[in-house]
């Protein structure tokens, strides 16, 4: 199963693979997606285990109970965001302080658009689990909120979008789904053993963004400790 299409140059790649949420009304064949997963399981993970699971939502009724979930989490960020906050963002210890003076359940019985709703549209919608018995969690004893077994994860998550773009589609890769795993995980028929990392959508984009803006080198790099000399 592969599919050739005109090489894209990987500094072009990279440059230009920012986030697409607004999706043609094309399907995306099976080769396709056969060819950007076959590529993308050459990501690096620690000790090269592999713990990777990608479930394919097609069924229509399973793909519209994870956007609903989805949804919900989404107008929770947005309020957070309206009120002024970082949206789930963590302190200087690395923990999430709450949601303040916002009501939560208030925000997810809101109605309308949310930022959600354009990957209704999207052909394909991937929801990525990992086996928490094959990432080293090398932070797990620290006094702050764990980020490092997602090294294990989150380049092959990437590496999705990158292979994406050698059968010319884009896509985003969202996290609201985590934060209603255990009903996912009801939905998914996910084991005890797995949690969910993302669900990314795909699909032809109604754009492909040619520029994108991010910081310099020198906005981040630094030599030899972090209040020093610019790098760059």
């Amino acid at each position: 199963m592969t599919v050739m299409t005109e090489p894209v140059g990987l500094a072009r790649v990279l440059r230009t693979n920012g986030s697409v949420r607004a999706f043609r009304a094309e399907p995306v064949t099976d080769d396709e997606l056969f060819t950007v997963l076959d590529h993308a399981r050459f990501a690096p993970s620690g000790g090269n285990k592999q713990g990777w699971r990608v479930v394919v939502l097609r069924d229509a009724a399973r793909r519209a109970a994870v956007l609903d979930l989805m949804e919900g989490v989404a107008r929770e960020y947005v309020a957070l965001m309206r009120d002024g906050q970082r949206p789930f963002g963590l302190t200087a210890h690395g923990r999430w302080p709450g949601p303040g003076s916002v009501d939560l359940a208030a925000a997810r019985a809101e109605t309308g658009p949310s930022i959600v709703s354009p990957l209704r549209d999207a052909p394909v919608l991937l929801v990525v689990a990992v086996d928490t018995g094959l990432v080293a969690a090398m932070d797990a004893e620290l006094d702050r909120h764990g980020i490092v077994a997602g090294a294990s994860i989150y380049p092959f998550c990437q590496n999705v979008l990158l292979a994406a773009r050698l059968v010319g589609l884009g896509g985003v890769i969202t996290t609201f789904a985590v934060r209603e795993e255990p009903a996912v995980r009801t939905l998914l028929a996910l084991p005890a053993t797995h949690a969910v990392a993302a669900v990314i959508a795909l699909g032809r984009p109604e754009k492909q963004a040619s520029r994108l803006t991010r910081n310099p080198v020198s906005a981040f790099a630094t030599v030899d400790s972090f209040d020093g000399p610019a790098f760059g």
